[in-house]
């Protein structure tokens, strides 16, 4: 016989997928607790069992997009790949996954992206996630001489800027047709072979300077 806490997971999963319905026929703001519990069949006050306002429905929704992305990135962490293709892993396969959604309904796929803007608090924490599971990669790559002069924070804010176009979505949906799991790879390489804390002369050149 099935546990109520399994009962209770799996009427929470049933709702969330009705929620990303009622999302992808009507956008963000079509999407009420009144709308979902009619949808459900059950009372708004059920419904409130599992969800206890909309901020919390929005977190389960936003927990279930990313649920796959973050399982992309524990695989790629536990894998024994050395940092370079590690890094190139971690971001190249979480773009692929996105792109095809992305390309499957890019409708759809722009909505949860103003969602995700909207109810930024909601999905901070993957954000977050993201950062660490970045910040683990680059401990890795120091402890084999990348990087050197630079702090862990700093890398992970400079690399996050380089391949920006890869993991920030609102500039992967503008730049859609531009990006390519090749263009990625040359990056990743140019952030091995060259990233560090070194002057290299940019900042040593005559002539203009940044305010």
């Amino acid at each position: 016989m099935a546990s109520a806490s399994g009962n209770a997971d799996d009427q929470r999963e049933r709702l969330v997928t009705l929620a990303r319905a009622i999302i992808e026929e009507r956008g963000g703001s079509g999407l009420t607790m009144h709308e979902l519990a009619a949808r459900a069949g059950i009372s708004p006050a059920v419904l409130g069992r599992y969800f206890d306002g909309k901020d919390a429905l929005m977190e389960a929704v936003a927990e279930f997009w990313f649920r796959p992305k973050v399982a992309i990135m524990e695989e790629v962490l536990a894998s024994d790949l050395p940092p370079r293709r590690k890094m190139y892993e971690f971001f190249a396969r979480r773009f692929v996954s996105m792109r095809k959604g992305y390309d499957a309904d890019p409708t759809a796929f722009r909505m949860y992206v103003e969602i995700g803007e909207e109810h930024f608090e909601q999905v901070r924490s993957y954000v977050d996630l993201a950062d660490h599971y970045l910040g683990v990669i680059i401990g890795e790559a120091m402890g084999e001489g990348f990087f050197p002069g630079l702090g862990v924070d700093e890398t992970i804010s400079l690399v996050n800027q380089m391949v920006a176009p890869y993991c920030s979505i609102p500039t992967m949906i503008m730049l859609m047709e531009r990006l390519s799991e090749e263009k990625l790879a040359r990056i990743i390489d140019a952030v091995f072979d060259g990233l560090s804390a070194q002057d290299r002369g940019a900042k040593g050149l005559t002539g203009l300077r940044a305010a």
